[in-house]
C-alpha cells in the first residue's frame, strides 16, 4: 500500500488541533506538523497525538512554510489540512481509495464547507471552494507566494474530485475575523509592492463594491440569511482594505 502524511503549519492553534488531528485518526503513516513560534502548547499537544513536529518560527510566508512542511515528509503521498479543518467520514473514505489507486500524475480536490457566524455558509461563493489537497509527494509542491499559495499544477497532470466535505470552521467571533482579514491584506500589499506594483484608493472602491455584488447578488449570499450579508460587506471592505494599504505605502514617509 501506498502511504500517506497528514501535513500542515500552525501557530497557537491549541484550540483547534485536538478535533482537527482526532478527525484524521486511523488515516495516515505520519503526520508532519510546521510550529511557526507558537506561544502556548501547540507543539506538545501535536506531539501528544502522535504528530512530527518541527519548528519553523522565522516567517518567509504561507508558501515556503508549506515548502519546509514538505521537506520533512517522507510519505509516498500527502493530503494537506488547517488547523481550524476536519474530515468528515465520507471524505476520510474517499482519500484512503484515491491513495489505494496511487495514480501518479493526479492531485486531488475536495469541496470545503465553511461555517461562518453561526451557520454554514452554502452560497456567496462559498461552496463547494474545491480545494487541492491530496497529491504524490513527488509530483508537486506549493507555489512560494507569501498569501493565497496555491499547489502548482504541471502539464499533463490530472485533476480528480474527492467525495465528501472538508469542514471548515473559519472565525470564532468578528474580531478573528477582523485580525486574519488585516493580515493577509499586509501580506497581500507588501507582495504587490515588492512587485513594484501601485494601488489607488478608487481601485479599491471599485474592487470593494463588485466583490459585494459578486457575492451576495450573483453568487445568491442572500440565501445564506443574515450571515450571508454580514460576509458580503466584511468581504468588500477587506477588498478595499488590501487597495488602501498597497495605496498608503506608497505616500511620503514622516
Amino acid at each position: 500500500m501506498p502511504t500517506l502524511a497528514i501535513a500542515m503549519i500552525v501557530k497557537n492553534e491549541a484550540d483547534n488541533l485536538v478535533a482537527c488531528l482526532r478527525s484524521c485518526e486511523g488515516l495516515a503513516n505520519e503526520i508532519i506538523v510546521i510550529d511557526g513560534g507558537s506561544t502556548d502548547n501547540t507543539a506538545d499537544i501535536a506531539r501528544e497525538l502522535g504528530a512530527k513536529v518541527f519548528a519553523k518560527p522565522s516567517w518567509e510566508g504561507f508558501g515556503l512554510q508549506r515548502r519546509f512542511a514538505q521537506s520533512h515528509v517522507s510519505s509516498d503521498w500527502i493530503f494537506w489540512i488547517d488547523a481550524d479543518e476536519r474530515l468528515t467520514p465520507e471524505l476520510k473514505t474517499s482519500i484512503k481509495a484515491a491513495v489505494s489507486q496511487n495514480n501518479p500524475n493526479t492531485i486531488y480536490s475536495t469541496a470545503r464547507l465553511s461555517w461562518a457566524f453561526g451557520r454554514f455558509i452554502r452560497h456567496s461563493g462559498w461552496y463547494p471552494d474545491r480545494v487541492l489537497r491530496l497529491h504524490p509527494t513527488k509530483l508537486t509542491q506549493y507555489s512560494d507566494a507569501q498569501v493565497h499559495e496555491r499547489l502548482e499544477v504541471h502539464p499533463g497532470t490530472h485533476i480528480e474530485p474527492l467525495t465528501g466535505d472538508l469542514l471548515h470552521y473559519t472565525y470564532k467571533d468578528l474580531q478573528h475575523y477582523l485580525v486574519k482579514s488585516a493580515q493577509y491584506a499586509d501580506l497581500w500589499a507588501q507582495q504587490r509592492e515588492v512587485r513594484g506594483k501601485r494601488g489607488s484608493l478608487l481601485q479599491g472602491v471599485i474592487h470593494g463594491v463588485g466583490c459585494f455584488l459578486r457575492m451576495y447578488v450573483l453568487k445568491a449570499g442572500f440565501l445564506d440569511g443574515r450571515q450571508g450579508l454580514l460576509l458580503a460587506l466584511l468581504s468588500a471592505h477587506s477588498t478595499f482594505a488590501k487597495y488602501a494599504d498597497l495605496w498608503v505605502r506608497q505616500q511620503p514617509k514622516p
